[in-house]
């Protein structure tokens, strides 16, 4: 049926699985026990990329969806697979130090605005023609 939108799903929760891999091993390296949530800088960062990519995803995988299938499967794909670059890009960034997320951040956050917008472009056009 959408066997790309299909794909990128399953890539978005492949790097979100390798994303909270990543939370494990730096609570383990910075010994940052549970429930601790800080305490050390390169941790928090490590679990800030974490959250958010958790926050974004919820906006992220609806709009995904919705797009592929009133407005267009390949097209929304495509957007789909810049929206997990972005997300790569911003993680990679972040790690390093917190000012180097901001690129990775433009491109997703660009990529999911343009899914949502055109969502609601094909549905109401999809309301109004039927």
């Amino acid at each position: 049926m959408l066997p790309w939108t299909s794909l990128i799903t399953a890539l978005t929760l492949l790097l979100y699985l390798v994303i909270t891999i990543n939370v494990g091993r730096a609570r383990a390296k910075y010994k940052v026990l549970p429930p601790q949530m800080s305490g050390n800088l390169d941790f928090e960062r490590v679990l800030r990329v974490q959250q958010n990519t958790l926050e974004q995803i919820v906006l992220f995988l609806p709009a995904l969806w919705l797009f592929s299938f009133y407005v267009s499967p390949f097209w929304g794909s495509g957007i789909g697979a810049i929206w997990l670059v972005g997300r790569i890009a911003y993680a990679w960034g972040y790690y390093q130090a917190a000012e180097k997320r901001m690129i990775g951040f433009g491109i997703s956050s660009t990529s999911v605005m343009v899914l949502l917008l055109g969502s609601l472009i094909g549905i109401i056009l999809s309301l109004v023609q039927s």
